[in-house]
């Protein structure tokens, strides 16, 4: 089954990330080696189907493989690195009201007591037959285009029961719960995404997601491996680098674009964060990304 699933996938992925007509469905599709990834994740949860992927998030690390799922609950800046290939994922990104609504109908019928998860604790559990079986008629709509809207929702709401019954369940009924240190922390995460150019301190962030400085701190870094002005630091970074990969600028305007008020401390900290100064680490991408082209 993972072979048909995989097959599905590289029918209808068309670049590396693919959105697809099914809501909240994305395809992953590679085939060629490629350095490692900055990428910011959504909330989502990630079925991956063939090769390996690892990710670094601050201090947090994880990796996950063919016939794994990994939950993601939060805005969150990865750097991710492809270790085998083909690799081939469906992502599922997740949507709040959509799981809430689910959980009523099921807890209406048999309430399941909410214990808070561990910090940092389990992100990652193997696919199910049955839930790989649901997520393989998901894809495989997109064979048969008339299909998705009358049965995208079901199959949705069918893989998220079934998600609900494995060992990610715990993480993803509080997901949808509002008043939580770990719902706090998405909301202070959101916002700092929402803000990452503009002058941000610990104080600011903590009043967003009502909470103390020292609260917010513990849990935004058992969440994210880093502490919020890290995370802005990051997110900066990332912004950075895209830029300057897609050229026809310099260095010092693109610090200034992304918040740095100094361009001595973004060339301190990029060289920090990629190991060469902005411009020669572009020069050193798009070198990359031009000989992967010939190969291919």
């Amino acid at each position: 089954m993972l072979d048909e699933l995989a097959s599905a996938i590289a029918r209808h992925g068309s670049d590396m990330w693919s959105d697809t007509a099914v809501p909240r469905l994305r395809l992953v599709t590679l085939d060629e080696p490629v350095i490692p990834v900055d990428v910011l994740y959504e909330p989502m949860i990630c079925f991956i189907v063939d090769g390996s992927k690892s990710s670094v998030a601050g201090d947090r690390s994880w990796r996950a493989g063919s016939g794994e799922i990994y939950f993601n609950s939060l805005v969150l800046p990865v750097t991710a690195t492809f270790e085998r290939l083909p690799y081939r994922s469906a992502v599922l990104r997740l949507d709040g009201p959509t799981l809430a609504d689910l959980l009523l109908e099921l807890d209406g019928m048999d309430p399941v007591p909410l214990t808070e998860p561990e910090p940092g604790g389990r992100i990652t559990a193997p696919m199910t037959p049955e839930i790989l079986d649901a997520v393989t008629r998901w894809v495989r709509l997109l064979d048969t285009p008339d299909d998705i809207r009358p049965l995208a929702a079901r199959i949705e709401g069918e893989i998220l029961y079934r998600l609900l019954g494995s060992p990610l369940g715990p993480l993803l009924r509080h997901f949808t719960l509002a008043d939580t240190p770990a719902a706090r922390v998405r909301t202070a995460a959101r916002w700092i995404c929402e803000h990452y150019t503009e002058p941000l301190s610990i104080e600011k962030i903590a009043a967003v997601a009502h909470m103390s400085p020292a609260t917010l701190h513990r849990h935004f870094k058992s969440a994210t491996g880093m502490s919020p002005l890290r995370f802005q630091k990051h997110l900066r970074l990332q912004e950075a680098r895209r830029r300057l990969l897609a050229g026809d600028t310099t260095a010092a305007l693109v610090a200034e674009a992304v918040g740095y008020v100094s361009a001595t401390q973004f060339n301190r900290e990029y060289r920090r964060a990629y190991g060469l100064p902005p411009a020669q680490d572009a020069a050193r991408l798009r070198g990359r990304l031009v000989s992967a082209g010939q190969a291919r």
